[in-house]
């Protein structure tokens, strides 16, 4: 690997259900907060628990944006700007071909989807104008192109619940190959309308509004785990060689050192453990390093009975005696499931953790399935722990696995974050 580039993060942004910028977010994260609520979408009768962005962004945009723009668009070009702005860059255009786009996403517009049908079915009204730019999938990519002049690759990925993690991974393989200098890369989500929840309800995967706190509907790894609750949002990184980001003097949060993915060739819905632990095993042989180098994992953990299961199992098989010692913690226990921008969020955490040296926790994890046996990361955050090394996994529907190892940089300026972690 020593005639590859090495490629490091140079920006973060992050909408989500804990948190609309990086400082939030940390707030979050460090006291383990719930960004879960009631949500009771239109003609179901029936409410779910879901990490809910608490805001709207329709002020953000002009009145001649908005009817190019679903939800899902409008939260990935905040989130890119941010990103983009913390890195220090915004117009792309002096690098011509040298700068890529690179984003995840499952259902892209759905909301103007789901307005759509309405419109035909209830309303009996025609289309309206743009309405096809507002609900493809690549939507979010093309906006953030055009806002920022990323003339290289604009590309958009859609492997499920690993869709923004192939987007950071494939991002990653094009500038430590050459043919790129930086990228953006991330996804967005906005899937919490009546036909998302009554089709994922129908999996009978979706967990109901915990009786006591609708916060604690989510608890990954858990005895009495329930489901998955879908979550919105939208998660964006800088990736840039570490050449170009010295040669302009940028600080960085960390290097992405390693990129595994492998598919499971089993089941449309059902995980197979011999993929996901291939997955990791080769982000690891990707970045050079051996199990027992990790000090951190962010885990899937979407709180399914089967899928927690098998990924546990997967830890211990591809970490072996090190998967009894390396933290892990699923932090979908406060946001949720953002689908196709779940890998670029929980990519971002791990990157935080680095920055930050604390352990974000699995919040609600009161008593651990037997059969889901790790060193969680319980209820409470960790402070005060320095991680060189961690890795971040996402696995989807169809067998896509994907992993992400992230280092500490020895020799370029570390960069942290406005706002830090605090035990207090």
């Amino acid at each position: 690997m020593s005639d590859k580039r090495d490629v490091v993060i140079t920006g973060l942004g992050v909408i989500s259900p804990i948190g609309c910028d990086i400082g939030e977010l940390i707030s979050y994260l460090s006291t383990a907060r719930s960004g879960i609520r009631l949500c009771e979408p239109r003609y179901l009768q029936k409410t779910f628990p879901a990490g809910v962005v608490p805001r709207s962004f329709a002020n953000e945009f002009t009145k001649l944006e908005l009817p190019f723009l679903d939800r899902c668009p409008q939260m990935a070009i905040i989130a890119a700007r941010q990103a983009v702005t913390d890195a220090g860059l915004g117009d792309f255009s002096c690098y011509e071909q040298r700068a890529g786009l690179f984003y995840g996403t499952v259902r892209g517009g759905a909301e103007t989807e789901q307005a759509s049908y309405e419109q035909i079915l209830i309303e009996h009204k025609n289309a309206r104008p743009f309405t096809m730019m507002s609900m493809m999938h690549n939507a979010g990519a093309a906006q953030i192109s055009i806002r920022h002049k990323i003339l290289g690759p604009v590309l958009t990925h859609s492997e499920a619940c690993a869709s923004s993690g192939t987007a950071i991974g494939e991002a990653l393989r094009a500038i430590r190959d050459g043919y790129l200098d930086v990228a953006v890369a991330g996804g967005a989500e906005a899937p919490l309308t009546a036909a998302m929840f009554w089709g994922f309800d129908a999996t009978r995967a979706l967990a109901m509004p915990d009786e006591s706190e609708v916060g604690r509907s989510c608890r990954p790894f858990s005895k009495d785990r329930a489901g998955l609750v879908l979550g919105e949002g939208a998660a964006f990184v800088v990736l840039e060689s570490a050449e170009h980001a010295q040669r302009r003097g940028a600080a960085c949060y960390a290097v992405l050192s390693g990129y595994g993915v492998a598919s499971d060739g089993y089941h449309i819905a059902s995980p197979k453990l011999e993929g996901e632990a291939k997955a990791m095993r080769l982000a690891l042989e990707d970045a050079g390093i051996g199990p027992a180098d990790i000090h951190y994992i962010n885990a899937h953990g979407t709180a399914t009975r089967g899928g927690d299961t098998v990924e546990a199992q997967a830890i211990n098989l591809a970490f072996g005696d090190a998967g009894r010692t390396v933290p892990v913690s699923s932090t979908k226990s406060v946001h949720g499931h953002l689908l196709g921008a779940a890998s670029a969020l929980e990519f971002v955490v791990t990157v935080l953790a680095i920055a930050e040296s604390f352990l974000p926790a699995t919040a609600h994890l009161d008593e651990i399935d037997p059969l889901c046996e790790l060193n969680h990361v319980a209820n409470s955050p960790i402070f005060d722990r320095r991680i060189e090394r961690a890795m971040s996994f996402s696995s989807g529907f169809g067998g896509t696995n994907v992993a992400l190892v992230i280092s500490k940089h020895r020799e370029m300026p570390a960069k942290r974050p406005s706002v830090s972690v605090s035990s207090s």
